[in-house]
């Protein structure tokens, strides 16, 4: 992982420099007689070409970052979408791997000098590398086949140093994901940064995860088996990613896998208490036996009550159209601050297209139902823009509304149809009544 921090914002300077330099050779080409779609579309791509290589290549917190862009790439347009989609989806699961030297040396460090003898074998070429860690197959001293997750030296160094510059550049990345805000989102995941370093608190967050889904016949957890502050070893998972149903998945699968998705993140803080907090397709897998399996618990949520009911109450009184009560509510809870002048049917008017996937028993989620609900938040000529502006969301539900809206923009992406009403009922306090 490149360290240096001069070396760092060097490159993530090259992003905004590279983008503008390629928008002042598309006006050359204009002027050289090419069409305003051919121009259009090459800096589209050369763009995402970029994004990827730059992001990719740091890991750390700029790889990170774009992790937790490409939840929203179903609200991108259409007409600029393809580059940016496969750009973001490389960023769920691929990053330049490290040294097998560096490899052994981590975990010497963490397991002992004698750590190959708890393995009767280890595969020193990484099955998967992502921003703070790389995933290696082997197999435990009892036989069982087990993932061995190493954190890259420098790690913490290098997600502060991201985080501080990608922040300086918030508005360009805006541009990528339109109706999303950024700067929230990187404000998020610098609070967020010691949890992710902390690998024997993702062992303790996995650990509760397993114990409350054991035993289920629609959710996978893999048990840890071993645990370091830089090093987690669990039981080896195989089963088809989200990525791959996403982008060649038949109706039925996409169906099944947005279901159990849903199921998942709802029924999570009433079985767990915990909140799983990092919503992007690569650490989501379907297995054979038609189970989705969970890996990644770096970022998890506490929730020792619960989703809070006044979420729910919302969420019913939005979708029921009562735009007094919901006003109420909305203030009593601090969405509403006291002194503000928005008006009851404006909030009403917002909400409620939000809440349009729980009005029948089954919703197909699109991802033109996503850039439907991203252009209309996110233009600036219209009231919903200026209303979502007004609203207020208090600290205690800010990482639901992002895993809320990340699981939402996988569903989107999976084109999946679900009974999304019935798992609401079910899991989510005061909605029912």
């Amino acid at each position: 992982m490149p360290r240096r921090g001069a070396a760092r914002t060097a490159k993530l300077a090259s992003l905004p420099l590279g983008i503008a330099g390629r928008a002042v050779g598309g006006w050359g080409k204009r002027l050289a007689g090419q069409s305003a779609e051919q121009v259009s579309a090459t800096l589209s791509a050369k763009a995402a070409e970029q994004l990827f290589e730059v992001l990719g290549t740091l890991k750390g917190g700029a790889m990170k970052f774009g992790q937790a862009l490409s939840v929203f790439e179903a609200a991108v347009p259409d007409d600029m979408a393809q580059p940016y989609r496969e750009a973001l989806t490389k960023l769920q699961s691929a990053a330049p791997p490290m040294p097998a030297r560096q490899t052994h040396r981590v975990l010497a460090e963490q397991l002992g000098r004698s750590w190959v003898g708890r393995f009767s074998h280890f595969d020193d070429e990484p099955a998967a590398a992502a921003s703070i860690g790389q995933v290696h197959r082997a197999t435990w001293h009892d036989g069982r086949e087990v993932a061995v997750k190493v954190q890259y030296p420098g790690a913490d160094e290098a997600l502060r140093s991201d985080l501080r510059q990608l922040q300086r550049f918030s508005r360009l990345f805006q541009a990528f994901v339109p109706g999303t805000d950024v700067k929230p989102l990187l404000t998020e995941l610098a609070e967020r940064m010691d949890e992710e370093l902390d690998y024997l608190a993702e062992a303790d967050n996995q650990r509760a995860f397993a114990k409350a889904f054991e035993g289920d016949p629609e959710f996978l957890i893999p048990r840890v088996v071993a645990s370091a502050p830089k090093v987690v070893v669990s039981e080896w998972a195989t089963g088809t990613p989200l990525a791959k149903i996403i982008s060649d998945g038949d109706p039925a699968t996409r169906d099944l896998a947005g279901r159990l998705l849903a199921e998942f993140h709802y029924s999570s803080p009433a079985r767990a208490h915990l909140l799983h907090s990092d919503p992007h397709p690569g650490n989501f897998m379907l297995t054979g036996d038609g189970r989705l399996c969970v890996i990644d618990f770096g970022g998890v949520a506490k929730l020792p009550h619960g989703i809070p009911r006044h979420l729910g109450e919302i969420t019913r009184l939005a979708l029921d159209g009562h735009s007094d009560e919901l006003m109420r509510l909305l203030r009593e809870n601090g969405f509403v601050r006291a002194d503000s002048s928005l008006e009851a049917d404006e909030v009403l008017a917002y909400l409620a297209p939000f809440t349009e996937p729980l009005a029948e028993p089954t919703f197909h989620f699109t991802r033109r139902w996503m850039q439907r609900q991203a252009g209309r938040v996110g233009d600036s000529r219209g009231n919903d823009f200026h209303v979502g502006r007004s609203l207020n969301l208090p600290p205690e539900y800010l990482m639901i509304h992002r895993v809320t809206a990340g699981s939402t923009g996988i569903l989107c992406q999976l084109d999946a149809e679900i009974p999304a009403r019935g798992i609401v009922e079910r899991w989510q306090p005061g909605f029912a009544g």
